[in-house]
């Protein structure tokens, strides 16, 4: 790839070695851990990617065995990665993941690793602007202040050059406070094109459980907003209309990690096959439910066929 070429959608951030006891047990009663990685932005990529999308995906890692490891998995799925760096002297961000009574419990260890260490100075502008889509998330924003300045720098070099931007606040509020979050996330929904919240994140970011608050800030924003998990539907919010989008359903609910990061694929991989919100939705639905019914942070996101077999009203062929 040369140096002004840029696939369709980018994104960016941070990605870390995952490691996670077999058959759901907590960590001090695992004998062995499985190695595998995950990260928000890079899960997007790689569901795009899987579903034909042109992607690229860029960040800063250790150089590390972890890094490279995870470099070349990202290469391997069909993502541009080279824009990513492995940097000389740093380290690449670890999460460990267990089941303790019934519920999730992720622990990180990424202070000071290489990803929170990334400068507007590390973006290659050119390549920002040579794209169509770019897609950030809040948890990069949350990262460092020098993070948060690099994605509102990516924003403007996107916003100048005409490329639109979606934006998934992806809270976690183990980086920051609702108060911190609030400060930011808010006024860069204000320059989004595709706003992604979900239903509980607007409860936190407005400070109100009432719906129909909520949804008269968010008719403030020129973004099309996606509202997931309103109930057991996703909610559409465009040029002051409302359309609910029903789930699709998933036969049996494995693992919902990666849920929210396969709707996003599926529905960016929409919008850029020029479908409508709503159409687009329906495709991130679809892909979300698909990825719950197997393990892992992003090893259960579906390729196109087995979307559009879903999208034609078709059922899976056993035999």
């Amino acid at each position: 790839m040369t140096k002004t070429q840029s696939p369709d959608l980018l994104t960016f951030g941070e990605t870390m070695a995952l490691f996670m006891s077999p058959d759901y047990r907590g960590l001090e009663g695992a004998a062995a851990l499985e190695q595998s990685f995950g990260g928000a932005e890079s899960n997007v990529a790689i569901g795009a990617a899987r579903l034909g999308c042109s992607v690229g995906w860029f960040g800063a890692l250790g150089e590390d065995p972890f890094g490279s490891t995870i470099l070349k998995r990202i290469r391997g799925e069909g993502v541009d990665v080279s824009r990513a760096r492995l940097v000389p002297g740093e380290s690449t961000g670890l999460m460990f993941r267990e089941t303790v009574a019934g519920k999730l419990a992720v622990h990180y260890y990424r202070k000071n690793s290489a990803a929170s260490k990334m400068t507007p100075d590390d973006l290659d502008l050119d390549y920002i602007r040579g794209c169509k889509l770019l897609h950030v998330t809040g948890i990069t924003l949350a990262l460092s202040e020098n993070c948060r300045q690099t994605v509102l720098a990516a924003v403007k070099a996107a916003k100048e050059a005409g490329v639109k931007v979606s934006f998934d606040p992806n809270l976690r509020l183990k980086l920051w406070t609702i108060e911190e979050a609030r400060e930011v996330v808010l006024p860069l929904a204000e320059q989004a094109d595709y706003f992604l919240p979900g239903w509980d994140e607007l409860r936190l970011l407005y400070n109100t459980d009432d719906y129909d608050t909520v949804k008269s800030k968010l008719s403030e924003l020129s973004a099309t907003t996606i509202i997931k998990g309103v109930g057991d539907t996703t909610v559409v919010l465009e040029n002051g209309e409302e359309t609910s989008v029903p789930f699709y359903p998933a036969d049996k609910v494995i693992d919902t990690v990666g849920a929210g990061d396969g709707f996003c694929a599926g529905f960016l991989t929409g919008v850029l096959q020029g479908k409508s919100p709503v159409e687009a939705v329906r495709i991130g639905s679809i892909n979300g439910s698909l990825v719950v019914q197997m393990r892992g942070d992003w090893e259960a996101l579906p390729d196109w066929g087995a979307v559009q077999l879903r999208l034609q009203g078709q059922g899976w062929v056993e035999r």
